[in-house]
């Protein structure tokens, strides 16, 4: 399930994606401690930080992690 919001929600500490590129502008921020405590994961663009972010379930976030691991093998 994928929600897209626009508001930052409070106390949210983002972490940069380990599969980010850091050097090439690809960089996902997700808040894990916001997973942690809701079961909701929130990722975002960090170049655009105040721009809408994405809800994720665990499983559709784990989706996204496989997709990101496959393409750093291509």
């Amino acid at each position: 399930m994928l929600f897209v919001n626009s508001s930052s929600p409070a106390g949210s500490d983002w972490t940069s994606s380990s599969y980010s590129q850091s050097n090439a502008g690809e960089c996902v921020e997700w808040a894990p401690q916001h997973a942690a405590a809701t079961g909701e994961v929130l990722v975002r663009d960090s170049k655009t930080p105040q721009a809408p972010y994405l809800t994720l379930t665990p499983a559709s976030f784990a989706g996204l992690v496989s997709l990101a691991k496959g393409s750093q093998s291509a």
